[in-house]
Formats: structure tokens, C-alpha cells, sequence
């Protein structure tokens, strides 16, 4: 779920991303309302520097302390709607088991009964687990596209403090991106975090022992034979 979630996450990160960019090409834009809807344009406006830094944006949203912070309230609040699907998942294994074992002991109509069920079963387990898909990646996308939509102004505060034409974003790696190689020396999303962290005011999150995972869904029990032994 992790990596098919961030592939539909920063797709729509970038456009938000250069829209935002291509209403600050000057100071006074960097203060526009952040409810303000974004210029329907594609163009990325660059600064008056000389260097070409990099970011990596989703290590920057997901490293900041509110991203930490309401990150891991998501994960809270969609473990409970994990759990139930883990324990349906584990209900259908253990039926699929029993076809597997007995399903030779036991006669037509029970058989019958028995691979109705996890039919049954399967279809709603899967019908669950696409909506608990859809709506954490909903509300993991709207918490990520609202931290970014704030950090946007940082970064071109920053990048143009720091004498840069242009930042680029490093969060795929090539050739998914047009990015094939980039030194560490121009990558300012430590430093973007850093000033993101100030300005929030938001603490950095008390240190419990693990870091935070993200929301994972079980994988549905893949279907058994269900064709009576010959």
C-alpha cells in the first residue's frame, strides 16, 4: 500500500507544488492567503541565483514535527478499521484451511456450505480492504497536500536567500523522475524542515522507542482450490 499510496500522493504533490511556485516568483506573492486557489499554470518560476538545489519533498512533509504528529493521529485512527480487516483475513484462512483438510471428509452439501462461505467471505474482505485503501490514502494525501501547501512558502523563501535559479524535487528516483544524479552539498530539505519547524512552533514528537509506521492493509487470503477431490 506504502509505495502505491506515495506514487498517487506526490503526483498530485507536484502539480500543487507548481502551482504554488509559479504564484511566488516575486516577495509579495510569498504572503498570499494559503486558501487562495492555485494559478492554473504549469510554469515553475525560478529565482535570480546561480545554484540548482534539490529537495526531497516527501522526506521534508513526513519529517516535519506536524507531519510526525498528524501522520501518526492517521495511523491511530485507521488501526482500528486494520484490525477488523486482519481479523476477517484471519477468519477466511481458517476456512480456506478447513476445505483444504476435511473438505474430502465431508459430504456434498457441507462442502457446498463450507465454499459458499468463504466466497462469501472473500468478496466482502476484499470490498473492505479497497475502501480502507481509498479512504486512508484520501486522508493521508489531504494531511500531506496541507502541510505542503504551507511549506511551499519556505522553500522559496529559502532558495532565493540562498542565491538558487531553481529547486528540484528528488523524491523519485530516476528514471521515474528526470533527475540522474544530484550532489548532497545543494539539498536544502534539512534545512527546509528546520525552518518549517520553527515556524509551525509545532514540538518535535516525544520519542517512544519505534518509528511510526505507516497504515498497511492485510493482504486478502489468496483463494484455495475449491474442485472436489477426484
Amino acid at each position: 500500500m506504502t509505495s502505491k499510496f506515495l506514487r498517487f500522493l506526490l503526483a498530485g504533490a507536484v502539480v500543487t507544488m507548481t502551482s504554488l511556485w509559479a504564484q511566488t516568483s516575486s516577495a509579495p506573492a510569498m504572503h498570499a492567503s494559503s486558501s487562495a486557489s492555485p494559478a492554473p499554470s504549469t510554469t515553475i518560476a525560478t529565482g535570480t541565483g546561480t545554484k540548482i538545489g534539490t529537495i526531497n519533498i516527501e522526506q521534508a512533509v513526513f519529517g516535519t514535527n506536524e507531519g510526525q504528529r498528524d501522520f501518526e493521529a492517521l495511523r491511530k485512527k485507521l488501526e482500528p478499521r486494520q484490525n477488523e480487516l486482519k481479523a476477517q483475513n484471519d477468519e477466511l484462512e481458517s476456512l480456506q484451511k478447513q476445505l483444504q483438510t476435511q473438505g474430502d471428509k465431508l459430504n456434498e452439501d457441507a462442502r457446498a456450505n463450507l465454499v459458499k462461505q468463504i466466497e462469501t467471505k472473500k468478496k466482502s474482505l476484499d470490498r473492505s480492504v479497497q475502501d480502507f485503501q481509498e479512504d486512508g490514502q484520501n486522508q493521508q494525501k489531504e494531511v500531506f497536500q496541507r502541510i505542503l501547501q504551507k511549506m511551499a512558502p519556505v522553500i522559496v523563501k529559502h532558495a532565493q536567500e540562498s542565491g538558487f535559479a531553481m529547486i528540484v524535487d528528488t523524491s523519485n528516483p530516476w528514471p521515474q523522475s528526470p533527475i540522474l544524479w544530484y550532489g548532497e552539498n545543494g539539498d536544502i530539505t534539512k534545512a527546509v524542515v528546520d525552518l518549517y519547524n520553527t515556524q509551525s512552533g509545532v514540538p518535535a514528537p516525544t520519542p517512544t522507542g519505534a518509528a511510526t509506521k505507516p497504515v498497511t492493509t492485510p493482504r486478502p487470503a489468496a483463494p484455495k482450490s475449491t474442485a472436489p477431490p477426484k
